[in-house]
């Protein structure tokens, strides 16, 4: 069975939204002076999913010299939150409401990647969640942490 490719207009809307959402969690990330601090960079952007890399340095290492359980919650809020942006009506920001983190495994060097994705964008809230996965230097990954959020929309104030 074969699927009718998609018009030139629904794909440049695509594409436009695409490209609205990239710039958007963009000029958020570029805002945030802790994720500035750690080193965090945007690794891709799509609707509803967004994957972001903090390499390993002594800003996000704990006294054993593994990644600090809050650099590693602090990755996961952000992807999981940008996720929820991404989806976000214009004008609006998201607020992180709670979440729930399991950390699998202690990891040590290379960087770790955050992919948060939304689950349920709803009219008040949005559920998220977050892998975050380890990437060791020699390129094996192993999972660091699992991580599920509620978002709330909130009006942009800058």
């Amino acid at each position: 069975m074969s699927q009718t490719p998609a018009s030139p207009t629904a794909a440049s809307a695509s594409m436009a939204t695409a490209t609205t959402a990239l710039a958007r969690v963009a000029e958020s990330l570029a805002r945030q002076g802790m994720m500035q601090h750690l080193g965090t960079r945007l690794v891709s952007v799509g609707e509803g999913e967004v994957t972001l890399a903090m390499p390993y340095s002594d800003r996000v290492t704990q006294q054993q010299g593994g990644y600090h359980g809050g650099a590693i919650g602090a990755l996961a809020d952000i992807a999981g939150g940008y996720a929820g942006l991404s989806v976000a009506p214009e004008g609006m920001e998201v607020t992180t409401v709670e979440f729930k983190i399991n950390f699998l495994n202690a990891c040590q060097g290379g960087e770790l990647h955050a992919t948060g994705r939304v689950i349920k964008a709803g009219k008040r809230t949005m559920v998220t969640s977050a892998e975050v996965t380890h990437v060791a230097d020699d390129g094996r990954c192993t999972p660091c942490a699992v991580m599920q959020q509620t978002l709330m929309a909130v009006p942009k104030t800058y």
